[in-house]
């Protein structure tokens, strides 16, 4: 049997899970012990309370041959504190009469008209009285008495008890579940926060399993740490060991004629610039600590910036207002990134900020050949040169300008997203980092 069509209707947080969890067995332990309590128990003892007041009736009518009257005033009568009055046949009541939630009166109604075939009509006024109706001689005989002596007296505390006593293990199986699910959301909110590029101190506790799970992601924390740490070492190392023999080839072209030592120099810069990317690659994402960082003031410097490096871009649109958590130093890097792709690959770059309450988002579209649907995904990955998207021969780079910007976007919890520009024709990439 599929239960798929419950789903929709069921809680996603876990805090919602375990409460009905908690919840559905105490409320169906409720319902079943007030169904049976009412249907059993309940009508039982009315039951057996009636058959007893009935045998009292019987004892005070006597003899069907007793006239009405003879039944006023009798002793047995005071003394099972049973009163009866003799009444026109007009005065009877038409039906029986009981209030619409008084469901022991139905029992109390039917018992009594089984034992009684002359009994007109039971009246149910309220829960002190019961009053019986016989015809007898063209008379009619009514009798009064306590109610409680045909019901149990107040059968509502049981079910009072029940539902007071029920809401009280309720609460405190709540808080008891709360403390128990709050490892849980800490262990949550650090995998969070890392995934986002923050180290949260966190410290397992709670049940044997859930301090299983802590120590497992502590563990892979630390090993993703001293991976970046590895990869930025290795890579930094390299770089600047290559930058002395690059120093010392380049004071020695200096020496040449100038005619044959420019390819040379042209082929130490192109050196440099790679070994300035093999850096950028290493630093990665991780430099400094989140700070609360006005995206649209940072866009617009960057922007300014290399409009004053003679960088064709604008900044075309912006939209919202506030501060968002971010590595400003890691942020400029991956939007020069872009615009410097942008402007390598077309004529121009246009960039916009939207700020939303639920996300941020740095788009930069150019005029360029852009990058086919079927390459976007190839294109990020490190070291990736896509020959029939993007001209080679107008940039020198290693292909870890879109891996760098990837990384920085992941490391603050978004992602990079490559698509056609519909303004410009061109590439368009959307940095998306949500709040």
């Amino acid at each position: 049997m599929s239960f798929r069509w419950i789903k929709p209707y069921m809680p996603r947080s876990l805090y919602g899970r375990a409460t009905l969890i908690l919840l559905l067995p105490v409320i169906t332990l409720l319902l079943v012990v007030s169904v049976v309590f009412i249907q059993r128990h309940f009508e039982g003892v009315t039951q057996q309370m009636t058959q007893t007041v009935s045998r009292e009736i019987v004892a005070v009518l006597g003899e069907g041959s007793r006239p009405p009257e003879a039944l006023v005033g009798q002793p047995l009568a005071e003394t099972l504190d049973i009163e009866v009055n003799v009444l026109p046949q007009a005065d009877i009541p038409a039906s029986d009469t009981r209030r619409w939630f008084d469901f022991s009166g139905i029992v109390v109604t039917r018992e009594l008209k089984k034992v009684f075939l002359d009994l007109q009509v039971v009246d149910l006024p309220n829960d002190d009285l019961v009053r019986l109706y016989f015809l007898r001689d063209g008379q009619g005989v009514e009798m009064q008495f306590d109610r409680r002596r045909v019901s149990a007296r107040q059968p509502h505390q049981l079910l009072v008890n029940m539902v007071f006593f029920g809401a009280l293990m309720t609460v405190i199986s709540y808080f008891y579940l709360r403390n128990q699910l709050r490892p849980i959301t800490r262990l949550a909110q650090a995998a969070e926060a890392f995934g986002r590029g923050r180290h949260v101190p966190y410290r397992p506790a709670g049940a044997v399993e859930v301090r299983a799970a802590g120590g497992a992601f502590l563990d892979m924390r630390a090993r993703i740490e001293r991976q970046i740490e590895q990869r930025t070492l290795m890579l930094s190392g390299v770089s600047h060991d290559l930058r002395t023999p690059l120093t010392r080839l380049r004071l020695g072209l200096a020496m040449l004629d100038e005619d044959e030592a420019e390819p040379m120099l042209r082929d130490v810069e192109d050196m440099q610039r790679l070994l300035d990317g093999f850096l950028a690659f290493a630093r990665g994402a991780q430099e400094g600590e989140a700070e609360p960082v006005d995206p649209i003031a940072l866009v617009r410097q960057i922007v300014e910036d290399a409009q004053r490096s003679e960088v064709n871009v604008t900044l075309t649109k912006t939209s919202g207002e506030g501060e968002i958590s971010l590595r400003s130093g890691s942020i400029r890097r991956a939007v020069e990134n872009l615009i410097n792709n942008a402007v390598r690959y077309g004529s121009r770059a246009e960039v916009s900020v939207v700020l939303t309450e639920k996300s941020l988002r740095i788009r930069v579209e150019d005029d360029g050949p852009g990058i086919a649907a079927e390459n976007r995904d190839e294109a990020v990955k490190p070291f990736t040169r896509l020959e029939p998207a993007r001209n080679q021969n107008r940039g020198t780079g290693v292909g870890l300008g879109l891996s760098i910007v990837l990384d920085v976007a992941r490391a603050h919890g978004g992602t990079l997203r490559l698509g056609q520009s519909d303004r410009l024709g061109g590439l368009q990439a959307d940095i998306v980092i949500a709040r």
